[in-house]
């Protein structure tokens, strides 16, 4: 089967196939690159969805990401970062292997087409040249041989004629023989053409044309053949990255199994536990024996040794009283339900009840929290310190370990002091082991209330104020409210002028405590500031480095010294920036911090 004998006389129709699949390849070489655009942008989308959901650095979304469900997402953003990986790998195999190939191949093939069907046009044009000169000689050998004819006709009724001289008549037979002479010259040229495109001809139909139409048979059969192979390098960069993308799914799928829910369920307990322990049981208040009235109502230093009395006594049997009974607006309004009252407590806030710890509070709102995180509840608290503590450990580390490379650099300038000064080094190891000796002394001071926070978790009871003051700040509005439940009217029922009365009281009970506690403190010891320190917010002070003042109150475990320089001046400063000693005679004994 081949075109040239088939299709000898089908030459444009073959022209126009082959550009027909030159046109089919190219239209397949535009359909890889819009996959490869596909697969770039599909990437692309890929890992900015991957990026979206990573969670921010030191942000609070990082820490949530510490549960498993939340690590097997993070394992499965970064699994779908590497599926995109893979479609960009595809893109770029596609690119180099088939566009560019195929893109390079059609540049050739249309050179390759074009010089083919220029032969066939050249071949083309020499066989009609032939034809038109065969037309040539046979026209010719027929105008000659009408030519002959008529000279002869014309040489017989000359010849015939009795009237023409005979010169005439030999004159009509000369011009009778050339006319035959060049009718069979003509006719020998006209011979020699026919037999010369015959051949021709035949070389054309059964050679030329053959040879020409079988070079666009290859031509044409490469063709098909480099867009199968085309075809089936598509479908292999395809299967190439089926293993890896299998590897992303195993992944994901993997990180899913890895899930566990105690885990995480451990982790929230970890998180949020605060290391209280639950209240005790409430005891029962008998309101059928009528209760008799033994305090004077409008009496302000009775109500407040009332308070305390029943403060004392509460304290005693049950530990923790629970305001659950709200003001009565009328007799004859109903007490909400228990479970209103607990909820209303539970997320009510804690009350600073003492001026002082008023304005501490303050001054902590307004510039940092406590160094020693006394804000928090216990449990919390010790993982805060312990995380503190693990933190000045690898500092130190890390100071040491950079000691440790000076001094390495020290012993090789000593050995070769062409190569630098050993005693430039000096200033160094000076800085160093000063950095060193200040994270230790951070470090005992950690240490010493992660020790404190220890042994305090397991104890029940009153909390001193390192824990923020909560418990206290919790138990006085349960007392208040159980005074106020307890002054009732003669027939047991509770009125607004009784509570707003019984509020007052109170009210000027701790005002009566809080002018008891702003009289002025005695000097317990003295202390050295260690470097300077300006106190810019309200109930601080300014200290200079090596300045000595006066110690009017220790640290409380909040992080912060009450120091005094003249009667007038007096305020907090942070407990590590001075060296604190302590008398013999407010202590017991002599006590540097």
């Amino acid at each position: 089967m081949s075109w040239g004998t088939e299709l000898w006389d089908q030459f444009d129709n073959l022209e126009k196939h082959t550009q027909w699949g030159i046109d089919i390849l190219e239209k397949y070489i535009k359909f890889v690159k819009e996959r490869t655009e596909i697969e770039v942008s599909y990437a692309k989308q890929l890992r900015n969805l991957s990026k979206k959901y990573q969670p921010k650095r030191n942000s609070k979304e990082e820490e949530e990401y510490k549960y498993t469900s939340c690590k097997a997402f993070i394992s499965t953003l970064n699994e779908m970062n590497d599926y995109a990986g893979q479609h960009e790998v595809i893109s770029e195999n596609m690119t180099s292997q088939i566009t560019m190939e195929l893109t390079r191949y059609v540049q050739e093939l249309k050179q390759e087409r074009k010089s083919h069907f220029h032969d066939g046009r050249k071949a083309q044009q020499h066989i009609e040249t032939c034809w038109k000169q065969l037309e040539s000689s046979k026209r010719r050998f027929e105008r000659d041989c009408k030519e002959a004819d008529r000279a002869q006709q014309y040489f017989e009724k000359m010849d015939a004629d009795i009237n023409v001289t005979k010169a005439d008549v030999e004159k009509a037979r000369q011009q009778a023989q050339l006319r035959h002479q060049m009718a069979e010259d003509s006719k020998a040229d006209y011979s020699s053409t026919l037999q010369k495109f015959n051949h021709e001809q035949h070389e054309h139909y059964y050679t030329h044309i053959p040879g020409i139409f079988q070079k666009i048979q290859d031509m044409e059969e490469r063709r098909i053949v480099r867009i199968g192979e085309s075809m089936k390098t598509y479908a292999e960069v395809d299967r190439q990255v089926i293993p890896i993308i299998g590897k992303c799914l195993d992944g994901i799928a993997k990180a899913a199994e890895s899930i566990d829910q105690k885990n995480d369920s451990q982790l929230v307990i970890e998180a949020y536990k605060s290391g209280f322990e639950p209240p005790g049981d409430i005891d029962f208040e008998d309101y059928t024996q009528p209760m008799k009235r033994t305090i004077s109502e409008t009496s302000l230093s009775n109500s407040r040794g009332d308070s305390k009395t029943e403060l004392k006594f509460t304290s005693k049997s049950k530990g923790k009283l629970w305001p659950f009974i709200k003001k009565n607006k009328s007799p004859k309004q109903q007490k909400e339900p228990l479970s209103h009252r607990f909820n209303e407590f539970m997320t009510s806030k804690p009350k600073i009840h003492c001026f002082r710890s008023l304005k501490r509070g303050l001054s902590l709102k307004l510039g940092t929290g406590p160094e020693d995180f006394s804000n928090l509840p216990p449990e919390q608290r010790r993982k805060k310190l312990q995380q503190k503590v693990d933190e000045l450990n690898k500092d130190i580390q890390k100071e040491m370990d950079q000691r440790d490379a000076i001094t390495k650099m020290k012993d090789v300038y000593i050995k070769n002091p062409q190569m630098g000064d050993p005693g430039s080094l000096d200033h160094k190891l000076i800085e160093v082991g000063h950095n060193i000796e200040k994270l230790r002394l951070e470090i005992q001071k950690f240490e010493a209330w992660l020790t404190e926070v220890e042994g305090r978790l397991p104890v029940r009871g009153e909390q001193t104020r390192r824990q923020s003051g909560m418990y206290e700040a919790q138990n006085t509005p349960s007392v208040n409210n159980c005074a106020q439940d307890r002054e009732s009217s003669p027939d047991g029922s509770y009125t607004e002028e009784q509570s707003q009365e019984n509020e007052l009281k109170m009210m000027a009970t701790d005002f009566d405590d809080e002018f008891d506690d702003e009289e002025p403190l005695p000097t317990i010891g003295t202390c050295k500031a260690l470097y300077t320190f300006e106190g810019q917010n309200e109930g601080t002070i300014s200290i200079a480095e090596g300045e000595i003042l006066y110690v009017i109150e220790e640290d409380k475990g909040d992080g912060w010294t009450r120091i005094r320089r003249n009667e007038d001046e007096e305020g907090y400063v942070p407990t590590s920036y001075v060296e604190v000693c302590l008398d013999k005679n407010a202590k017991g004994a002599m006590t540097y911090i």
